[in-house]
């Protein structure tokens, strides 16, 4: 059983909480499909049109690789991992938070929209969310081997 799970353990029971269970799959998921989905929209945009739009598209792809980070960091059971996707999840919130404003400030930078631009606003503003939520959850892991 130990090799099926995380690190810590639960407050409320003996068992040991997984990463990988209950929210943390949910979390997990969630990143992937936006992991495929922005590296699939930049390569596409990347290839067909890049010119129209190089840093919007070039954010995009930069998404992608960080989604994939997390998602991966989450999914594995090391602290080390852990502590890598806890890295994505805040460089995320950053670059969301930066892009979001830039996007609205100086909207000529961005001619087509990135996963970031608006603040996620074309993702119904899960990309602001979820770096929030995957940080509260490694939170929750670490704080539970405490």
């Amino acid at each position: 059983m130990a090799d099926d799970v995380s690190i810590g353990h639960d407050r409320r029971s003996t068992e040991p909480v997984a990463s990988r269970q209950g929210p943390g799959r949910l979390l997990i998921g969630i990143y992937t499909v936006f992991a495929v989905a922005a590296s699939a929209r930049a390569t596409w945009q990347i290839a067909t049109d890049f010119d129209a739009a190089p840093l919007a598209y070039s954010l995009s792809a930069l998404a992608g690789v960080i989604y994939l980070v997390a998602a991966i960091g989450i999914a594995r059971r090391d602290g080390t991992s852990h502590a890598v996707a806890a890295i994505s999840c805040a460089v995320e919130l950053a670059g969301v938070l930066a892009v979001g404003a830039f996007s609205l400030v100086r909207p000529e930078l961005f001619p087509e929209a990135t996963v970031w631009s608006h603040f996620g606003e074309g993702y119904g503003y899960v990309p602001l969310i979820l770096p929030v939520l995957g940080l509260l959850w490694l939170r929750k892991v670490r704080r539970s081997t405490s």
